[in-house]
């Protein structure tokens, strides 16, 4: 029997071959996959090799906004008494909603009669733009905002629409905007977090963790809560008698016998999210209080945001942290106002006035007085503000003869400030009751791709292989709103 002839590489002649046609191939292929954009999709690997996950990362392309200030309102504002004015809510009061919108669903909850903003609206800076009296401060700024009209998401629910309008999906366990955005951009500061979320003290909303969670990414692009007063996070600094020499010996010790560990498994990434958690709360015990120190800033200052004021105190403070944050390079920051539930937030389910009015009196001046001072500082053109509820509130009330709104999905208004966005315009459009999005309309998701489009994200490209399939924050939905981009 004639014997095989091998080549030096160690194959026969057939298989020579074999493997020569399949390099042609992968070359060809190679050069079909740059082309569609296939390399760029996975330029921010995610492994236990990239040793610095925070480090600051070039985006897909320049990008106006470098930082993102997130301000939820926590219970869902009514779009109809803020910042998207109905006057024939006025002239229909106390009649129902059209039967041509028979899809509405009130989530179990009693239908009543169109009711009419329960404040006056009045024109805000050149624009003119109509804004409420529940945000008189707010609308002094008109000229730096472009309020989106025509918002809509996929849940009536307060659990399930606060995690879609965080993490573009309404079931749990998917990274957060502010996720996405760390793990494509790093941070400016490896000192700190590169997104911080910034609690009400009442507590945070219903759905929780899932709200700043990482999901199946790394736990180091999660979202850290910080406490807006003294130590930041808790438990952060080491006993007392622990000098800091001998922390210091005691962390690379705990380095050396995770490094070997770790050496000895590849590709656990828990482990690796370990290592790295040890290192920036390590850099943060002296960065972090001092980020938070508002003695720093003028008492002109503090009193411009509100802080020792009320009700405007926890706010303001919450909204000057933030400024400071942003600052010294922290990429996504998240402020909640409201916590827990119903009129402990801006469920506004038995009366709007006394509930929008509590909740607006809180952060109407704090909010106007960051977007003045990050423009007087020169900060505003690369943050951007971004301002809104899970969903907005039915145009009529939950009830005969009752004060407050139920929730509605259908349609409801948030607004966006600086970082590469235009001022002084409206974008969108609901109905004539404002009960549902009618013109160029928003979802969730085109929020989304529009964030990070201004942060110099691909929305389509900034993807993360997970089981098998390519991830993204949008998925296979959203555009970028070209309408509202300066």
């Amino acid at each position: 029997m004639k014997q095989k002839q091998y080549y030096p590489c160690g194959l026969d002649r057939r298989e020579w071959l074999w493997e020569m046609g399949g390099g042609f191939a992968g070359t060809a292929l190679t050069a079909l996959l740059a082309q569609s954009g296939f390399f760029a999709k996975h330029a921010f690997a995610d492994s236990p090799e990239n040793l610095s996950p925070l480090a600051d990362k070039e985006g897909h392309y320049p990008g106006k906004a470098k930082n993102v200030i997130f301000l939820m309102m926590n219970g869902a504002p009514s779009q109809v008494d803020t910042f998207d004015y109905k006057p024939v809510l006025e002239k229909f009061a106390g009649q129902p909603l059209p039967e041509s919108k028979e899809f509405i669903n009130s989530g179990g909850r009693k239908v009543g009669f169109l009711t009419p903003n329960f404040r006056p609206f009045r024109p805000g800076g050149e624009s003119g733009i109509l804004i409420s009296d529940y945000f008189p401060e707010v609308r002094k700024q008109a000229d730096k905002l472009a309020v989106i009209r025509s918002c809509h998401t996929d849940s009536h629910a307060h659990g399930s629409a606060l995690v879609a309008m965080n993490t573009g999906k309404t079931f749990i366990g998917r990274p957060s905007l502010g996720s996405w955005s760390v793990y494509g951009l790093g941070t400016e500061n490896e000192n700190l977090p590169g997104y911080v979320v910034l609690l009400d003290k009442r507590g945070g909303p219903i759905s929780g963790l899932p709200n700043w969670s990482s999901g199946f990414m790394s736990g180091t692009y999660q979202g850290t809560l910080f406490r807006p007063a003294g130590n930041p996070i808790l438990n952060l600094q080491g006993p007392a008698h622990i000098t800091p020499q001998a922390q210091i010996s005691q962390l690379e010790m705990l380095e050396k016998l995770n490094a070997e560990h770790l050496a000895s498994r590849p590709g656990g990434s828990d482990l690796q999210t370990r290592i790295n958690s040890y290192e920036l709360a390590y850099r943060m015990q002296s960065a972090a209080p001092e980020a938070v120190d508002l003695s720093q800033e003028s008492d002109q200052t503090q009193a411009a945001y509100g802080v020792g004021q009320q009700p405007t105190d926890e706010f303001g403070r919450n909204c000057l942290v933030a400024r400071r944050l942003v600052e010294r390079g922290v990429r996504f920051v998240q402020l909640y106002s409201g916590g827990g539930h119903l009129d402990d937030t801006w469920d506004a389910h038995n009366s709007i006035e006394k509930n929008h009015g509590q909740h607006a009196a809180e952060v109407d001046q704090p909010i106007a007085a960051l977007l003045s001072d990050l423009e007087q500082r020169g900060m505003l053109e690369e943050t951007l503000v971004v301002w809104g509820g899970e969903f907005g509130r039915m145009p009529f009330s939950e009830g005969k003869g009752a004060e407050g709104r139920n929730h509605n999905p259908y349609g409801f208004s948030m607004w966006m400030a600086g970082g590469g966005v235009k001022g002084g315009i409206t974008y969108g459009e609901t109905d004539e009751f404002g009960f549902e999005a009618i013109v160029d309309k928003a979802h969730i998701s085109d929020i989304h791709a529009t964030i990070l489009h201004l942060m110099g994200l691909d929305h389509e490209l900034l993807t993360y292989f997970h089981q098998g399939r390519e991830e993204s924050l949008t998925d296979v939905q959203g555009k970028v709103i070209q309408g509202i981009i300066a």
